[in-house]
């Protein structure tokens, strides 16, 4: 089944340094846009992420120094991806936990300000943990009956990603999901919005949870020793809270939806 399209949808993988959203840098991105006739565009490029590649990483994308040291610079593209990305909806295999939040910091990085929060996500693996629960070879195998050749090859593993929730479209219509609470409910429909909701685990105000929506759609910390209590409350009743976090070590992400938070009291 292919999928019932309102915006085009880029499916991204990303091949890094390493797994830290913060640190850890783009080293080669593949793009697949699927138009709203059905038609397909290929991106894929290689990052010099002006930091070196560690060994470990190397040894699971294959791509070493050597491949990207004469790579522009992910500033230096961040534009032209923009470009291509505007008014997509963003689709991929693990990418609302990895990376969509890491994409993000990049164009931040860049000074390049997209407000990702606009788009929809559909992680393919959210919706296969939750219907199946394994990895994208996996369920390459077993939704498409298909061995997939060049594992951890961005584009590659990005073509996967797209064939993978077609067929996902076909296996789960009108399939029966009982979530945690006992809940029913039909969730794979040809419907990015829907497909968007379902394959998202948490509601994050910022990608990687540090900030999330409570039952009543407060903004609240979701980490350390504020963790449940709203925002607005902590950076009223902590001046020094919004400062801490500031000069930490956050995704500069979550920093600039503090900030928003911040301003947004200011401005009251």
């Amino acid at each position: 089944m292919n999928l019932t399209l309102k915006n085009p949808v880029v499916f991204l993988d990303l091949e890094t340094t390493g797994i830290n959203i913060v640190t850890d840098r783009i080293v080669e991105i593949a793009l697949l846009k699927i138009h709203l006739d059905g038609s397909e565009e290929e991106k894929l490029l290689r990052i010099n992420p002006e930091m070196p590649i560690p060994e470990e990483a190397s040894k699971i994308h294959g791509i070493v120094n050597e491949d990207v040291k004469d790579e522009p610079t992910f500033k230096e593209v961040a534009k032209t991806l923009a470009k291509f990305l505007e008014g997509c909806d963003l689709g991929g295999f693990n990418s609302n936990r990895f990376d969509i939040p890491l994409l993000a910091e990049e164009f931040l990085r860049a000074d390049i300000d997209i407000d990702f929060k606009k788009r929809k996500f559909i992680d393919v693996q959210a919706i296969f943990h939750k219907m199946e629960k394994r990895t994208l070879a996996a369920a390459y195998k077993f939704y498409c009956n298909q061995q997939l050749v060049d594992a951890h090859s961005a584009m590659a593993d990005t073509k996967a990603t797209y064939e993978v929730l077609k067929a996902q479209l076909d296996m789960y219509k009108d399939v029966v999901y009982e979530d945690n609470h006992g809940k029913q409910s039909v969730p794979i429909v040809n419907d990015v919005q829907k497909l968007s909701e379902f394959s998202s685990y948490d509601r994050n105000v910022d990608f990687v949870g540090r900030i999330v929506y409570d039952e009543n759609g407060v903004e609240v910390f979701n980490f350390g020793k504020n963790k449940g209590i709203p925002v607005e409350q902590v950076l009223e009743e902590q001046p020094g809270y919004f400062g801490w976090i500031m000069n930490s070590e956050f995704p500069l992400y979550t920093k600039r939806v503090l900030t928003q938070i911040k301003l947004r009291m200011m401005t009251r």
